[in-house]
C-alpha cells in the first residue's frame, strides 16, 4: 500500500463523550478509565436528572432525590482511578475538571451543588486543616459522610471580603465564640457543618471554624426570589454567640492570605462550570435549530443562524482550551492568583455571550424552560458574579501585569 493510500484510509474512531462541543478533542487527554467514570455520570444525568430540571427550576427547589444517587456514583475519588495512586494523591485535575464540565453542561445548580462539597469544602479542609485534622476529616469529605459548605461571603461584604469581613471570633479558653452573619451560602440547609471564616478579635486575623449546622445560635434562612440558580438552595446564616471548640478550628488558616490560597484553587472550578454552561447552551441551541423549521426550511440552514452557532462554538472551544491549560499548569504545582482569575474572568465573559446567542437563535421559545436554553441563560448570571466578579478578577490580572494594585482602600 502506498503512503498516499494509507493516508486516505479511514481509521476507526472511538466514541467521544463530548463530540461537537469539544471541537479540538480535549477529551483525548482523559484516560479510558476516566472516560468510563464520566460516561457513567452522563448516563445518570440523562436518565435521572434531565427529566426533572425544568420542573424543579421553576419551583425553586433542589431535587433531593438526586443527591444520594449522585454521591453513590463515587465521582470524587472513583475506585477505578485509585489503583495507580499508591501515594493517596487525588484524582487527576483534568478528570476533576471534566467532571465539573459534565455536570454544568446538564445544569449549573447540579454543578454548583456538587462542587460545594468536592471543590469548596474539600479545598477548605485540604488547604486549611492540619495533617491530623485531614487524616480524620478528608475520608469523610470524600464519601460525603461529612457534608460541609464554604461560608465566607457576608451580607455587606462580597468583593471587599478581605478587609470587610466582620464576623468575629472571641476566645474563651479552649472555646471560640462566633458572632456575625453569612450570605449566599449554597447547600447550607443540608450540610453537617459550616466552614465559617471569622476575624479573631485578639489579633485581627481571619481564622476558620467547622460549625455544626444545628449548634445553638445558628439560624439559617432560605434566600427567596432568585432569578438564577433557582434549584440551588442559598442561605442567609446568622451566628449569635455560637460556641466552637478549638479542635474544630482549621489550624492552617491564620490570616486572609491562607483564605486567598483556597480561592486561588477554587476559581478554576468555577471557570470549568462557566465552560460547561456554554457547552450545554450551545448543544441545546444546536438541537433546536436542527429540529425547528421556518419558511419551509430548517432554522439551522439560515446564514445568520449558522454565524451565531459558529461564534458559540468558538467561545466554547476557547474556554475549554483555557481551562484545560490552567488545569495542566496546576497539575505541575503552579498556582497563581492571576492565572485562575484570568480563566474565571474570560470564561464567564464568553459564557454571557454564548448563552445570549443560544437564547437568540431559539427565538421566543428561548425564554421557556422547555428548550433548556432559558435555564442556561438565567443561571449564567449567577456564575458570572460568584467566586469573584468580572471586575475583581480583572484587577487581579491587572495587578500582575503592571505591578500596581488598583484596588481601592
Amino acid at each position: 500500500m502506498s503512503a498516499a493510500t494509507a493516508e486516505q484510509t479511514p481509521t476507526a474512531e472511538k466514541t467521544r463523550l463530548y463530540g461537537v462541543c469539544d471541537y479540538y478533542d480535549a477529551e483525548s487527554l482523559l484516560t479510558e478509565d476516566e472516560r468510563r467514570v464520566l460516561g457513567r455520570l452522563r448516563e445518570f444525568l440523562d436518565r435521572e436528572a434531565q427529566p426533572l430540571l425544568a420542573e424543579y427550576w421553576e419551583r425553586g427547589e433542589f431535587p433531593q432525590q438526586l443527591a444520594q444517587p449522585l454521591v453513590d456514583l463515587d465521582l470524587m475519588e472513583p475506585a477505578e482511578l485509585s489503583g495507580p495512586r499508591a501515594d493517596g494523591s487525588p484524582a487527576r485535575g483534568i478528570y476533576q475538571g471534566f467532571r465539573i464540565f459534565e455536570l454544568a453542561r446538564t445544569d449549573a445548580s447540579l454543578a454548583t451543588w456538587y462542587t460545594a462539597q468536592a471543590g469548596l469544602f474539600r479545598t477548605a479542609i485540604r488547604v486549611g486543616a492540619s495533617a491530623d485534622q485531614q487524616t480524620e476529616w478528608m475520608p469523610k469529605v470524600i464519601d460525603f459522610s461529612l457534608k460541609g459548605v464554604f461560608s465566607l461571603t457576608e451580607p455587606d461584604s462580597g468583593s471587599d471580603i478581605a478587609g470587610g469581613l466582620s464576623t468575629t471570633a472571641r476566645r474563651e479558653g479552649d472555646t471560640l465564640v462566633l458572632d456575625g452573619a453569612k450570605r449566599w451560602i449554597g447547600g447550607a440547609a443540608t450540610a453537617d457543618v459550616l466552614a465559617v471564616f471569622a476575624r479573631d478579635v485578639t489579633d485581627g486575623q481571619v481564622k476558620a471554624f467547622l460549625v455544626d449546622r444545628e449548634a445553638d445560635g445558628v439560624t439559617l434562612e432560605k434566600i427567596h426570589g432568585k432569578t438564577a440558580l433557582r434549584m440551588m438552595q442559598n442561605a442567609h446564616i446568622t451566628l449569635d454567640g455560637v460556641r466552637v471548640h478549638e479542635s474544630m478550628r482549621l489550624h492552617n488558616v491564620n490570616s486572609f492570605r491562607d483564605v486567598a490560597a483556597m480561592l486561588r484553587a477554587m476559581r478554576s472550578d468555577v471557570a470549568w462550570i462557566a465552560t460547561g454552561i456554554q457547552a450545554g447552551a450551545f448543544e441545546a441551541a444546536l438541537r433546536y435549530v436542527t429540529e425547528r423549521r421556518q419558511f419551509g426550511r430548517p432554522l439551522g440552514s439560515f446564514q445568520l443562524v449558522q454565524e451565531k452557532l459558529a461564534r458559540m462554538l468558538g467561545n466554547v472551544t476557547s474556554s475549554l482550551s483555557l481551562v484545560v491549560r490552567l488545569t495542566e499548569q496546576q497539575a505541575k504545582g503552579i498556582y497563581r492568583d492571576q492565572d485562575s482569575a484570568l480563566a474565571k474572568m474570560q470564561t464567564s465573559l464568553l459564557m454571557r455571550e454564548t448563552v445570549a446567542l443560544a437564547r437568540e437563535v431559539a427565538g421566543g421559545n428561548g425564554i421557556t424552560l422547555e428548550s433548556d436554553v432559558a435555564r442556561f441563560h438565567a443561571d449564567a448570571e449567577a456564575v458570572y458574579s460568584y467566586e469573584g466578579t468580572h471586575e475583581i478578577n480583572a484587577l487581579i490580572v491587572g495587578r500582575a501585569l503592571t505591578g500596581e494594585s488598583a484596588f481601592t482602600r
